[in-house]
Parts: C-alpha cells; sequence; structure tokens
C-alpha cells in the first residue's frame, strides 16, 4: 500500500524540479544546437538562456518567468494500491500543485475561460490535468509532472490517406513556419507529432510525443524512426532558430506518435514543448521507496500494442 502523504511529497519536489531543473537529454540537444548556431540573434538566445538555466539551479528559482500549466502523468503497475484509492491520489496531486504555486513559486496561470476566476493557485475545474497510464506488472507508480506553455504552440488538420508522407511534410512545415513568424512557440523546443486516431486522440498523440519522450530517443517503427530523423532536419532547415530569428537551430528532436484512425482520414497534430523543457519524474514503490529520473518511459511496447490481448513475447519479436 503507497500512502498518500508519500505521494504528495513527492509530488511536491517533483514540481520543483520540473520548474527549476533543465532535464540532461534536452540540456545536452540545446548545447549541441548553440555550438552549431550561426545566427547573431539566435545565438544570443541560446547563450542567454543557458546561462539562465545555470542561474536558476544555483538560486533554486523558475527557469522561465512564464511557467506555464502544470500538468500530471500518472502511470501505475497493475499491482499497485494507493492508501485512499484515486481520489486520494487526485486530491493529493491538486494539493501539491497548489502548494507548489506559492513555493517555488509558480505563475498562476489557471483561470475560469469565461469568469476570469483566479484561485491564484494553478488549481480549478479540470486543472491541473491528470492523465493514466497502465502496465501489466508491477506495484509502484510513476507520478510525471509537466510544465508546458498553455497557450499556443500547437495545431490541428484533418489530412486524407492520399495526401501521404507530403501531406504530412506540408503541414509539419507549415505549422513551424507559423510558430516562427507569429511567435506561437518558443524555440528551439522538441516537436511532437501526433498521427491517426480521433481528432481528442490526435492531439493527446501529439503534446505526449513531445513532452514524454527525451531527446534521442526513437520510435522502435524503423520507418517511423527515419522519418523522426527527417523531420529533425526538416525542420532546422527553413532558416529560423531560437524565437523564430534568423538561423538553423529551431528543432532540438521530433518525435512522432501514431495511433489507428478511420479508413477514411489521417488526423494530425503538432506541438511544440518549450525552450525550457520541464518535466520532472519519480517512481514510487509500494516498501517507500522512491527514484527519481528524467524520462517519463511512458511509450513501453504494453502503451503501443496493437493486438487484443497483451502478448508480449509476440510484441518483443515482432
Amino acid at each position: 500500500m503507497i500512502p498518500v502523504s508519500l505521494i504528495e511529497s513527492t509530488a511536491d519536489a517533483l514540481m520543483a524540479k520540473a520548474a527549476i531543473e533543465i532535464p540532461d537529454d534536452y540540456l545536452i540537444g540545446l548545447k549541441q544546437a548553440a555550438s552549431t548556431e550561426d545566427g547573431d540573434l539566435s545565438s544570443f538566445v541560446l547563450q542567454a538562456m543557458l546561462e539562465n538555466y545555470e542561474a536558476a539551479k544555483q538560486d533554486r528559482r523558475a527557469m522561465c518567468g512564464d511557467t506555464g500549466v502544470p500538468r500530471w502523468f500518472v502511470k501505475m503497475g497493475n499491482e499497485a494500491r494507493i492508501e485512499g484509492g484515486p481520489v486520494a491520489l487526485e486530491a493529493a496531486l491538486r494539493r501539491a500543485t497548489a502548494s507548489a504555486t506559492s513555493a517555488v513559486p509558480l505563475r498562476p496561470n489557471r483561470v475560469h475561460p469565461l469568469w476570469r476566476t483566479d484561485h491564484n493557485n494553478n488549481v480549478g475545474i479540470g486543472a491541473p490535468e491528470i492523465e493514466y497510464g497502465f502496465e501489466p506488472d508491477g506495484d509502484w507508480i510513476d507520478l510525471i509532472t509537466v510544465h508546458k506553455g498553455g497557450l499556443f504552440g500547437t495545431d490541428y488538420r484533418m489530412l486524407f490517406p492520399s495526401d501521404g508522407i507530403q501531406g504530412i511534410k506540408r503541414f509539419y512545415l507549415d505549422s513551424l513556419m507559423a510558430f516562427g513568424k507569429r511567435g506561437l512557440a518558443c524555440q528551439p523546443a522538441i516537436i511532437g507529432i501526433g498521427l491517426g486516431g480521433s481528432k481528442d486522440t490526435c492531439m493527446v498523440l501529439g503534446k505526449r510525443a513531445a513532452c514524454l519522450r527525451t531527446v534521442g530517443s526513437r520510435n522502435p517503427d524503423p520507418k517511423i524512426a527515419a522519418l523522426e530523423e527527417e523531420f529533425k532536419d526538416l525542420g532546422n532547415s527553413i532558416g529560423m532558430g531560437a524565437m523564430g530569428f534568423v538561423g538553423k537551430n529551431m528543432v532540438i528532436d521530433t518525435h512522432i506518435e501514431v495511433g489507428y484512425c478511420h479508413t477514411g482520414g489521417m488526423q494530425m497534430s503538432v506541438h511544440a514543448f518549450c525552450l525550457s523543457s520541464r518535466r520532472a519524474v519519480a517512481r514510487i514503490h509500494s516498501d517507500g521507496r522512491v527514484d527519481h529520473r528524467t524520462d517519463p518511459d511512458w511509450f513501453t511496447p504494453y502503451q503501443r500494442r496493437e493486438t487484443v490481448e497483451w502478448e508480449p513475447l509476440r510484441e518483443a519479436t515482432e
């Protein structure tokens, strides 16, 4: 049985960690971009951000003034048991979000869409979002917090099978150009692409591809993995760099996730994570151990399963 007090204390620590510390995989990718950037303003922005990250870590302050909208991803092993059940879990995550807003501090960005009611704690109707995944074995819980910009940097289009790869490329480039020219995202960033599903799940796939995979990771489908490499290079070939200035490093990496869709369509979403790639992960074991890491490890073979029943041996050999 995992105590709800341990869940809340772990969540408190994750909220601060995500706001303050850049994950190593992203930091390495950003340093590589800075080392090759030759656009004057883009180079200036990248160097300033790298210095800012170091200052934030030393001073234990949020790395960006706009701390986005905190959200939670929870993955449970099938044998996990929580004191008080799922309702207690969600209450603990809401409390941790509220307390971190004042303790870190985070900017209180959540308001009612019509009345603009602001509780000053990033908690309200449907906020923070809590999404779930499950794994067949284990008695642990993974807590993942992501602080993602909540305004722009996303787009959706209903494509059709006849549009093919060229259509996917066109929309990808259209989106990146709009993000850069109109200031709709903070570049460079990890770009997530969702293909398929329904409209809502397509958006979810793209956002998770941007936020829950590490720089350098590749889709296990070799053809999709090749597209990820190609799209990363393609995104960096359009003449834009940091914050939309002239440059050649707009994309730190591109990740693609797919879901089965209606036979007549090919839904596509594009999501830019933030220049401050904010995520933090911890696994809470039933014996009270807590292991912190930076890789969400969300897209496991089980999460990508295609069969009616879970057949791990078959999945591993296909």
